[in-house]
């Protein structure tokens, strides 16, 4: 390892000054998809099995994952405030842990959201052949995936630009469901009669835990994967007009966020119906809750804000895998092509090699269903507990490292640290055991593939390190026992 010593700090290895990257996000961009974020498709169509599972219940089942989210995304803004990237946790891991660290979560990353970009896909082909029937289901899923290929390829602001509307339709949607529900719940909405609706389907029908209290973990399984997304902000900030300002707003507004979206909404579905109405499980929760106010069309609504939600998933699932690819590229973990951006600070090898797999997925999909795509969703489920443990140790180091160097970037602060941190990690440990003793709904089998992926790459991470076959520039100090402790500097690193 060589160093030469700067004159003065340089700048982080994947910001936009330095990388090519543009700063092509709008403050409202990033406002949009920091909401946008945390509602998914899989809360319209996910819903259903959990509310039919753990019954009224439910809700706790959400409180307990918002409340892990909102912890997670603490320490996410703390870091990311003080140190915004491209990279976002991937690059926090790198420089607290450890390069293998680094390598192994932005990979298995990057796996699970070209996975979701294949799962997305065909959602939103299914919903687009029963309009339009003539054109054949993959043919839709190709064209999807073409459009938003291209909006990528354009310009990180087209980007911002799509996701700006679909999530606004999005917020628009619930937030009018949660309205005009919560006001038939209590009674006084106009025009509708409902006899279903009422405060008393939280207790009837076999009490608030009709299933008892271990539905509400089993409920948590069921949910858990529906609020992957909550990070994207930080991803998007390293190329927004003020990153900090953006990921500080983004994660002091996550509670309400999460409130309002995704309590809001279940709790005015499980009270305009009893939780076992046979129609939730035929029409799905949401569907049956608006046809429980005899809303005219209720199915053509909701399947129009479901494809509206999977084309933001899309959208926003091809810039993530990209950036992470970016990113990677950048710290010598993926093919330098990744690296370099267009003019206009598109990373089109990432985006390409991205959309490629994509491809390739939705293919496995219409030709292997129960086989090789069955294989690729469950090996890629439990991705989003393993990122958020990596964020939980990162964190803890993060911290001290931010202190010693630059206390004043810390404009976001983890609550109750690190105990709080600690608490969470050990919450998210818990949530992994129990899924290996769920067995009716796949989760061993997620969770067991899901390791296996994750030791591939890890045995991957740890030969590059020791055969030492490629070299990054690292900027800025990193913790002990990484790299380096010294002042900042410039370093050719080996790296594996």
């Amino acid at each position: 390892m060589t160093s030469q010593p700067s004159s003065s700090p340089p700048s982080p290895p994947d910001s936009p000054s330095s990388s090519g990257l543009q700063a092509g996000l709008k403050n409202r961009h990033l406002s949009m998809i920091a909401i946008g974020g945390v509602i998914g498709a899989g809360l319209f169509v996910g819903s259903s099995s959990g509310i039919r599972t753990a019954g009224p219940g439910i809700l706790l089942s959400y409180a307990l994952v918002g409340t892990l989210v909102v912890l997670v995304m603490r320490m996410l803004g703390e870091m990311s405030a003080a140190n915004p990237t491209s990279g976002s946790f991937s690059a926090h891991a790198d420089r607290a842990l450890g390069r293998w660290a680094g390598f192994s979560i932005g990979w298995l990353y990057w796996f699970f959201w070209v996975v979701v970009l294949a799962v997305e896909a065909t959602a939103g082909a299914t919903i687009l052949e029963g309009w339009v029937p003539a054109v054949p289901q993959w043919a839709w899923a190709l064209i999807v995936m073409m459009v938003l290929t291209a909006t990528n390829l354009v310009s990180v602001g087209s980007y911002g630009e799509f996701e700006f509307w679909f999530a606004g339709i999005k917020v628009v949607a619930i937030s009018a469901f949660v309205i005009i529900g919560g006001l038939a719940v209590f009674g006084v909405l106009p025009g509708v009669d409902s006899d279903k609706a009422g405060l008393s389907n939280l207790t009837d029908s076999g009490g608030f835990l009709p299933n008892g209290p271990g539905a509400i973990l089993t409920g948590v399984l069921l949910v858990v994967f529906s609020f992957m997304g909550s990070e994207i902000a930080t991803l998007a900030a390293g190329e927004s007009e003020d990153p900090q300002r953006a990921v500080t707003k983004s994660t002091n507004s996550i509670i309400w966020r999460v409130g309002v979206f995704y309590l809001g909404s279940i709790f005015v579905v499980v009270t305009l119906l009893p939780w076992n109405d046979p129609s939730i499980k035929e029409k799905g929760s949401y569907v049956a809750a608006l046809d429980s106010l005899g809303i005219a069309h209720a199915g053509q609504i909701m399947n129009f804000i479901v494809l509206t939600s999977v084309l933001s998933c899309l959208n926003s699932g091809l810039y993530t895998a990209s950036r992470m690819a970016f990113s990677l590229g950048q710290r010598g973990d993926a093919p330098k092509a990744f690296a370099r951006t267009t003019p206009r600070g598109v990373p089109l090898a990432a985006i390409i090699a991205s959309v490629v797999f994509g491809f390739v997925a939705v293919f496995f999909n219409y030709k292997f269903p129960d086989s090789v795509f069955l294989f690729l969703v469950n090996s890629s489920g439990a991705v989003a507990l393993f990122v958020w443990l990596v964020i939980c140790f990162s964190q803890l180091r993060m911290r001290k490292i931010i202190e010693r160097e630059s206390p004043e970037k810390l404009v976001v602060r983890m609550w109750l640290y690190p105990y709080l941190t600690w608490a969470t990690a050990a919450l998210i440990v818990f949530v992994l055991g129990y899924m290996l003793t769920d067995t009716e709904h796949d989760g061993r089998e997620t969770v067991l593939l899901s390791l296996l992926v994750a030791a591939v790459v890890l045995a991957i991470a740890v030969v590059r390190q020791k055969t030492g076959r490629g070299s990054a520039v690292v900027s800025g100090p990193r913790s002990p026992g990484t790299v380096d402790d010294g002042d900042d500097v410039n370093e050719v690193v080996k790296v594996g």
